[in-house]
Parts: structure tokens; C-alpha cells; sequence
């Protein structure tokens, strides 16, 4: 048997049960595909049952509000997808006539789609020959085939789409590229790869030198950096000061003022510091608690947080504006505050 051969029959044993298998529809294929992107199988699940009940066709999702959109998508973090989802949306109801592109070069010009998605969207959708190469499938080919170009460089992704088209039995192309990324999902796992069961045993480079912990390679090491900040949830009666973020990862997301520092500091030092004496000018206040720390890992920093909640009698921010506590819940914010607004109770 050849590599697709394989590969197939080992799927018909193993493949999971998913709700968007269940559908050729585009739109439900490319809802379930952005809302995968760098989130796992379990929690995506309940993310794309979420969307598809609340928007299901394209133009319910081009007519709604970015505001409900962002709060829907609330928790899953890399929020430029969901208002890439928006945008495209609106521009396949406009340009499209709320009819989903079928052709691969249509689809890989819409506004979030890259050359995965585009592949997926293609053969899942329209039985399209186009191989998809993400994570796991970059994984199982590295091992198998032992390649040591390194992922992250401009040669290394063409290498694997090289070989995954090569791989690709057209016949059945949505069937290969379910099978591949499932085989890494649950067969060639990045740690513990179930080796000693795995139909490519024998062939796997990776396996028969034992190097599997090499593959695959990468070049770049990500630079993480650290921040710290101090978010105050002004109150006032019923009300907090809560703004509309207009850049930055949680952009179109609300959260509260903050003041940052460069490095942790002591509650003595902030009460203290230039930055603090400033933004409060010579307004009085008074300090009900100072939460506890908050970690919150993004792939390319770490934000440690603090929440200090003030009793303030007047104080004018500019973007910021006083909306009533019990309405709290209505707003779309970061898995981070929503995290302490559950944990102390904020409403």
C-alpha cells in the first residue's frame, strides 16, 4: 500500500466524530476552520455550535454587530479572526451575493485565509485537489520522511506543501487531508507519539533512528516578552469605567484603564510612582482591595496582572466611559478580565 493507502485505512478505524464532518457546507467548513485555528478539538466544538446556532447563514453573521460577534468569540482568544470573520462575511454577502467562492484562488483572497484554510475550505467543501499543511501534518511528514529543513523558513514551507500535494491522492482529497491532520492529532503527537502502534513504523525515519524529539525542526526561537499591568476598575455607586480597546491584539474588546510598568512592582512603590500621581492628578479616591496576581500566557508575551478597585467621586478619561455594573456582562473583554470579574464577583 502506498502512503494515502494507508493513511485512509488507518482513518476509517480512528477518525473522531466532529460536527462540521458532517457537512460540505462552506460557510459552516470555513466557520469551523478559523475557529480552529490555534484552539483545540473540545473547546472549538462548543465555539462553532455557538456560531452556527447564532448565525446560521452567512448574512445573519454579515448583519450582526461586531460587539456580539467579539462576545460569542469571547475566551478564545486571537480576536483579529473573529473580526476577519466579520469583515469576510459581509464582503461574500456584498460581492458574492451571499453565495461562498468556490474556486481555491477566490477563496485564498479572502480576508483571513491562508494557504491551510483555503485547502480545506477547497477539498472538505468542493472536493477541490489542494493538500492542507498545518501542525500535525508538518509534524507526521517531518518524522516520517525525516526532514530536517526547518518549518519556519520560506524553503521548509515549500518543501512540505511539495510533499503533501505529492502525497494527495486526488481521488479522495478531503478525505486524505481529514485523515493526515487527524494522524497527528491523535497518532504522531508532539510529546508520547504512539509509536509502537503506528501503521508507519517501519518507514519513519524519525522512529528507526530515534530522533523522533528532533522533528521537526525549527529555527527561530519566539521571544516572549513580559509585561505587568495594573488595571483599576473605578467605581462609582453602581457604575465602573470601562473603554473600547482600538488596537492590539484585543482590539474592539472593552477593559478598564491600566497603568503598565516595566518590570513587578510592590503596592508601596505604584501608590508612589510617577505614573500613578499622574493619572490621578490631585483626584481623591479610596482603595477597596488590590486583587491577586493574574498570569495570562499569549504566545508572544506574558501579561502579569493586578486589578485594584477604587472608590472614585468624578474623574473624566477620555474613551472611557461609566456603564452600570449589571450591565457588565453584556460586553465583549479578554479571557483575562473576564477571569477576574468572575473570581471577585464584579456585577
Amino acid at each position: 500500500m502506498n502512503f494515502s493507502e494507508i493513511l485512509l485505512q488507518w482513518y476509517a478505524c480512528n477518525k473522531r466524530a466532529l460536527p462540521w464532518r458532517n457537512t460540505s457546507n462552506p460557510y459552516f467548513i470555513w466557520l469551523s476552520e478559523i475557529i480552529l485555528q490555534q484552539t483545540r478539538v473540545k473547546q472549538g466544538i462548543y465555539y462553532y455550535m455557538k456560531f452556527t446556532k447564532s448565525f446560521p447563514l452567512i448574512g445573519d453573521l454579515a448583519k450582526a454587530e461586531e460587539d456580539r460577534i467579539l462576545k460569542l468569540w469571547q475566551g478564545l482568544g486571537y480576536y483579529s479572526r473573529a473580526r476577519n470573520l466579520h469583515f469576510t462575511a459581509k464582503y461574500i454577502v456584498q460581492y458574492y451575493n451571499s453565495i461562498f467562492p468556490s474556486s481555491y484562488t477566490e477563496i485564498l483572497n479572502l480576508k483571513g485565509v491562508g494557504p491551510y484554510t483555503a485547502a480545506a475550505i477547497s477539498s472538505f467543501s468542493f472536493g477541490l485537489p489542494y493538500a492542507v499543511v498545518d501542525g500535525n501534518v508538518v509534524r507526521v511528514l517531518s518524522r516520517i520522511f525525516g526532514i530536517e529543513t526547518p518549518l519556519d523558513t520560506n524553503l521548509g514551507k515549500k518543501q512540505f506543501q511539495a510533499l503533501a500535494q505529492e502525497l494527495l491522492d486526488i481521488n479522495y482529497p478531503a478525505e486524505n487531508n481529514q485523515a493526515i491532520m487527524e494522524f497527528g492529532a491523535l497518532q504522531c503527537l508532539p510529546k508520547s507519539p504512539k509509536c509502537s502502534s503506528c501503521s508507519f513504523s517501519s518507514d519513519c525515519i524519525a522512529y528507526n533512528t530515534n530522533s523522533i524529539g528532533r522533528f521537526p525542526v525549527k529555527s527561530k526561537k519566539i521571544i516572549v516578552k513580559k509585561r505587568f499591568l495594573n488595571y483599576l476598575v473605578i467605581q462609582n455607586n453602581n457604575t465602573v469605567i470601562l473603554g473600547k480597546r482600538h488596537k492590539g491584539i484585543w482590539r474592539g474588546l472593552y477593559e478598564f484603564p491600566f497603568i503598565e510598568y516595566s518590570s513587578k512592582k510592590s503596592e508601596e512603590y505604584i501608590l508612589k510612582s510617577e505614573e500613578w500621581v499622574n493619572f490621578f492628578k490631585n483626584t481623591k479616591y479610596s482603595i477597596e482591595l488590590v486583587s491577586d496576581e493574574f498570569i495570562h500566557k499569549l504566545s508572544h508575551q506574558h501579561i502579569y496582572a493586578r486589578f485594584w478597585i477604587l472608590n472614585i467621586d468624578g474623574i473624566d478619561l477620555c474613551e472611557y466611559s461609566p456603564i452600570r455594573k449589571s450591565l457588565l456582562n453584556d460586553y465583549p473583554v479578554s479571557r483575562l478580565t473576564d477571569k477576574f470579574l468572575k473570581e471577585y464577583n464584579i456585577s
